[in-house]
């Protein structure tokens, strides 16, 4: 299996349940690893997954506004599964920096993990 590590993606999105965190937004970090058998060693980028457009779908999701990050986490899982044919697993973590919980200083953070065989054979969670 070959590896694609999109690390410490960094945005600010307006992702929570409470009224401050969809008003000012807060701030996010998401690690991101594909993985896939390529059919040859890749040469050019169509014999790969190209991970400028996995961002691109990343960056689609961060723009709307999810109240549960495990709703969000397990949307850009299984949309990066259905979207790349190439990739068999995907691991997605989302990390929420500085939650608006009185007291708590730190982050907290929601992974979520799948493979296209369970995706596909109703083994998963589905959209």
């Amino acid at each position: 299996m070959l590896k694609i590590e999109l690390l410490d993606l960094w945005f600010r999105a307006r992702h929570g349940l409470y009224e401050e965190e969809k008003q000012l937004g807060g701030d996010f970090k998401l690690d991101v690893e594909l993985y896939y058998l390529p059919r040859a060693t890749p040469y050019h980028i169509h014999e790969t997954i190209d991970y400028s457009e996995v961002y691109a779908l990343i960056r689609r999701h961060m723009q709307k506004p999810e109240p549960l990050l495990e709703t969000l986490v397990i949307n850009i899982g299984n949309d990066i599964l259905r979207s790349f044919q190439l990739a068999e697993e995907v691991r997605v973590s989302i990390k929420k920096i500085n939650p608006p919980i009185i007291s708590f200083t730190g982050s907290m953070s929601v992974a979520y993990q799948q493979t296209r065989d369970n995706l596909l054979g109703g083994q998963g969670l589905l959209k």
